[in-house]
This record gives C-alpha cells, structure tokens and sequence, in this order.
C-alpha cells in the first residue's frame, strides 16, 4: 500500500473519530436534557434499591436509608430529590421486600413516587446468588404552568394545572451478587406515560423507560485497604425522548473497613467525589459531592448529597460480614 494511500486512510479513520464523537457529544446533550425526568444519584451503588427491585434482601436485615440531594445549588429552581428505601427479609428468607418513597422537584415540576418491591433469591452456586425483583407503584405529578414568569399572561400555552396525575406503573429486575463481586440489569418503569392539563393545551413525558445494568467488584490491596470500582449505564431507546446512553464510572477506596472515600465520573455532565463512614457496620453516613462539566458550571455552586442508613441485625453472629456494597 502507497504512503499516500495510507494518508488517506488514516484521514477518513480521523473524520469517522471526530463524527462519531460529534455525534456522541449531540447524544451526550440530548440525554442531558431528559436524564432529569427520573432523580439521579451520585452514591448510587449504595443506592441500588431505587432503580432494582431485586436488590432488596441483599442486606440479609432489615434497613433504612434517607438520602437528600441538592442540584446546582445557587441556581433557582434547580433539582432538589429526597428518597427514603426500606427493605426487610421475611420468614421465608429467600423473599424480601421492600419501600421506595421519593420527592423529586425541578423549578415548578413536583413528582413524588410510591413504589413497592419484591425479590426472590435462586442459590446459583456456593458463594454466589441471584435475585430477581418485581417493582410496582405510582407516580404523582403537580405542575402549575401559570406560576411561570411568562410575557404574555394570557398565553394559552400556560393556561391550566398538570395536578395530581396518578400514574400507575411497575418494573422488574435480577440482581446477581457475591461477596465481593455483582452485577444487575433493570427496567424500574416499564410503562410509557404522558402527563396532561386539566385543558389538554400542554403534555410532558411522564413515564419513560429506561434500562439500567450495574456492576462492580472489591480488590483486596492489603491488610487494611480494598478497592471497589463500579459502573452504572442507563439508556432509554424512546424515538422520540429517549437518549441512547449514559454512564457512570465510580472508585471508592475502602480504608480499615470504616471509611470510604472515591471519586466518580458521568458522561457529559460532571465529575465529582464521596466520602462515606461505617460506624458498627449498622450505621453509614456517606457525603458526595458532584461539579459540573458543561457550561451549567458557570451558574452553580455544585450538587451536595447526603446518605445514611442504618441496620437492624436480629440474627447473632460471631462474625458480621462487612456489607461493600
């Protein structure tokens, strides 16, 4: 082959790299615009419930967890999500269930979620085991278009209430975990959904599929020092809202089994840090810290997320197993 046909060659290799990463940069924005429509989570591998019914029971306890998220703080208006998960094994400990109760507002848009879960645990080998997970619930959404700041106040494109729409809807799961290793695919919603006014002059998506696959692992470092990487993609193939994939790639080192501490990594929107402190293995109070990577940076003064949660172990046990995730 002539150097000039190698030339060539590796020109029309650099034009395919920069279309795709225009068109991946278009991609990027566009699932930045409709990523919101559900709250995301920085601490989410602590926080798998919300999005994966099957994860319930894999605390072998029962637990609580309370999170609260502020987005963007100093932007008015900008996201503010607060979620509260339970699970609890039953008698029969191959069943669990569990609670998600969410309030998710952004500038006049107010959802609040109700959803129930239900997993079932199939031994697949010694030490490994796979949940499959069932999710049901509702979602109730308020939005009052006249509360906008709008030029003209009789624009009938602001007229009316998008309030108290009860949207019913469920998800499924399967959660495949050992001690130190998991991986997990979901569907947390499965029925597309329109939110309407009371005078059918507006509508928003309400419900959007969306496909959730986890996974992550823990490394032995030494006596006193284990690595835990874990990456969360989520896609959505909605001709019309979807946006193909995003994702999320998070470090956490694990230091003398009582401190986390890692950074973590979402496409096209920002990057950010966690700190989390173990007390008694029941107690778990974890901080994040996320910053923008798009222009948004220049409007706010970051996204602060609190988490802690807390275990009620009955069983005795010689030795409490720490819990990674």
């Amino acid at each position: 082959m002539s150097v000039k046909s190698e030339k060539i060659k590796m020109m029309k290799a650099k034009l395919n790299i920069i279309k795709g990463l225009g068109i991946l940069a278009i991609v990027i924005a566009a699932l930045t615009s409709n990523a919101q429509q559900d709250p995301m989570y920085t601490q989410y591998m602590f926080n798998t419930q919300t999005i994966n019914p099957a994860y319930a029971g894999t605390w072998e306890s029962v637990g609580f967890m309370v999170l609260g998220r502020q987005q963007w703080t100093g932007w008015d208006g900008a996201p503010q999500t607060y979620t509260f998960t339970f699970q609890a094994p039953l008698k029969n400990e191959r069943v669990a269930l569990g609670l998600n109760v969410i309030s998710d507002k952004l500038g006049f848009e107010k959802r609040f979620y109700v959803f129930a879960d239900y997993s079932y645990l199939v031994p697949v080998g010694e030490k490994t085991n796979l949940r499959l997970g069932l999710k049901g619930g509702f979602t109730n959404y308020s939005h009052n278009l006249q509360d906008h700041n709008i030029l003209d106040p009789g624009d009938p494109a602001f007229s009316g209430e998008i309030s108290h729409s009860f949207k019913p809807n469920f998800g499924v799961g399967a959660f495949l975990y050992s001690k130190k290793a998991y991986v997990g695919f979901s569907i947390p919603k499965v029925v597309n959904s329109n939110f309407d006014t009371n005078t059918e002059n507006f509508s928003i998506q309400g419900e959007l599929r969306h496909y959730f696959l986890i996974a992550g692992a823990v490394f032995d470092l030494g006596e006193n020092l284990k690595f835990k990487p874990t990456a969360l993609t989520k896609a959505s193939f909605s001709s019309e809202y979807g946006s193909p994939l995003q994702f999320d790639l998070t470090g956490n080192f694990l230091i003398k089994e009582k401190l986390w501490l890692g950074a973590m990594y979402r496409s096209g929107d920002s990057f950010g840090f966690i700190a989390q402190f173990l007390f008694a293995e029941k107690l778990r109070i974890g901080y994040a810290i996320d910053f923008s990577t798009t222009n948004l940076k220049n409007y706010n003064n970051g996204t602060h997320e609190v988490m802690i949660s807390y275990e009620l172990r009955f069983r005795k046990e010689n030795v409490i197993s720490p819990r990674y995730f």
